[in-house]
């Protein structure tokens, strides 16, 4: 498989960063036209760590990682049935968690566990059992707490079966389900247990097909209605939480709606109204298939400062945006050596550090974060935080090391405009082509203008007035004389 970007890249190869000399792939992000370009690299690939590192032997088919808030890192062994915890430095095992204690004292082992997530407010361990049909919620000593199985409720469909993908838990206890089989959201259960609904669906993506048979259907009887086949939503793939959000991610190559959502309480998307994109902005090509693969993001991650992190399987790559959904980074490719993947499955961060699960390679890889990500990310803090002015040095460091980081002509544009340079923000927001901020700026260019020079075009305006008046008057005074004529 070959990026149609790749062509523009080959030329350029030559001037790539030396940071990135020993990745099995091209550094590059995307400038102000959205054309790929060489990049400094945020991040390295350090090296990979298999379960015979750990001393717990082979992983199978892994799916999903995850990073306590103890730096404890908890992997889903699918094939093995197992979850395996690791220290921070991932040098060693902490313990095997493939054999539970229910409350009765009977003994309970897991089949093909997916997904795992550990509670800050709880330290519960949650595990998304996949073919037993169940969700297990157990103490670090491998005591079942409870038990969450397939709801008995007219909401849920009781001709599907219960297949738990990936769990989370919010600071209440409320405990969220991501299932294979279902499109409504994931399945929301109160912190006993109780099924209360579905949460955060996907929209339907509006296509020129959909359109038209909501068209028909205004005129179609209702049983020729019920016969025809109902538009439906792509499934949540994954998710992930930070503070009061929930973030959510969707695999389906298809859709473009609701690719990335950001959630509330509510389960309302604030991403709904912004115009963002996630992935490649050029569709990869697979010369074998004949086809276009367009980013299928099957992971997400917030990291501790608030960057989103997404996976795409369809590349391989990792792609690191701000808070604002502005790009950062992009990280990995599809390859054999080490920073690429066969078949990327999960991601995590810790530390500044990421960790990028392969389902095939039956490793975990791990990228350090380069200077220049440390500036970079320095410098996100700060503006994060309101303190553009301080931000305003690093970014300039930033445009030193990369002249095309388009992310820092924001930086740089926002931190001009609060400090009421409106004229260089202008320009550093034109650089970067984000006509927001160019707007804002212009909008305080024109007010700061018009209150610099207030005496002055109120003087121009009173003499112009006065002219008017005169020559109103002589041309008055004119049309008298030649009626009197």
């Amino acid at each position: 498989m070959t990026l149609a970007v790749t062509a523009a890249l080959i030329g350029c190869a030559a001037i790539a960063s030396s940071a990135h000399a020993g990745e099995p792939y091209e550094v590059y992000n995307y400038d102000r036209w959205g054309e790929a370009i060489p990049s400094q690299a945020g991040y390295i690939a350090d090296h990979t760590v298999s379960g015979i590192d750990l001393g717990v032997g082979s992983f199978s088919t892994p799916g999903d990682i995850f990073c306590d808030h103890n730096g404890i890192f908890y992997i889903a062994d699918t094939g093995n049935d197992r979850i395996v915890a690791a220290d921070s430095s991932f040098e060693k095992d902490i313990k095997v968690y493939d054999r539970f204690t229910m409350p009765d004292g009977s003994v309970t082992t897991l089949s093909a566990p997916k997904g795992v997530f550990v509670s800050a407010e709880n330290d519960f361990i949650y595990i998304a059992d996949s073919k037993n049909s169940r969700v297990l919620v157990s103490d670090h000593d491998g005591n079942v707490i409870s038990e969450i199985t397939k709801p008995d409720s007219e909401v849920y469909d009781q001709k599907r079966t219960f297949l738990p993908e990936k769990v989370i838990a919010d600071k209440a206890g409320n405990v969220y389900v991501v299932l294979m089989n279902i499109t409504t959201g994931a399945a929301m259960f109160a912190p006993d247990g109780t099924f209360t609904g579905f949460y955060g669906a996907n929209r339907v993506e509006p296509t020129a097909e959909i359109a038209g048979n909501y068209i028909k259907n205004l005129f179609m009887s209702e049983k020729k209605k019920a016969r025809r086949a109902r538009n439906v939503p792509t499934g949540i793939t994954s998710f992930d939480i930070d503070g009061d959000f929930i973030f959510t991610c969707t695999a389906s190559a298809t859709q473009q709606t609701d690719t990335v959502k950001k959630l509330n309480a509510a389960g309302k998307n604030i991403f709904a109204n912004y115009e963002l994109a996630f992935g490649d902005y050029t569709p990869m090509y697979d010369t074998a298939q004949n086809k276009v693969m367009r980013p299928s993001i099957c992971d997400i991650d917030v990291s501790e400062d608030g960057n989103i992190n997404v996976l795409d399987f369809t590349t391989g790559r990792v792609f690191q945006y701000d808070e604002d959904c502005e790009l950062l980074f992009i990280t990995g490719a599809r390859a054999k050596q080490v920073g690429g993947f066969d078949h990327a499955a999960a991601l995590e961060s810790y530390d500044h550090k990421l960790y990028v699960l392969d389902s095939q390679k039956n490793t975990v890889t791990i990228f350090t974060e380069t200077s220049f990500g440390e500036i970079v990310h320095h410098a996100v803090s700060l503006y994060n935080d309101g303190y553009y002015d301080l931000a305003l040095d690093p970014w300039y460091e930033v445009l030193k090391r990369d002249g095309n980081y388009r992310r820092a002509y924001v930086g740089v544009a926002s931190a001009l405009y609060n400090a009421g340079d409106y004229e260089g923000s202008m320009k550093y927001a034109k650089l970067a082509y984000d006509k927001k901020i160019y707007d804002k700026a212009f909008e305080g260019y024109r007010r700061q203008f018009l209150k610099k020079n207030f005496g002055k075009i109120a003087a121009g305006a009173a003499v112009i007035a006065a002219v008017c008046i005169f020559i109103s008057g002589r041309r008055k005074h004119r049309r008298k004389e030649s009626s009197q004529q």
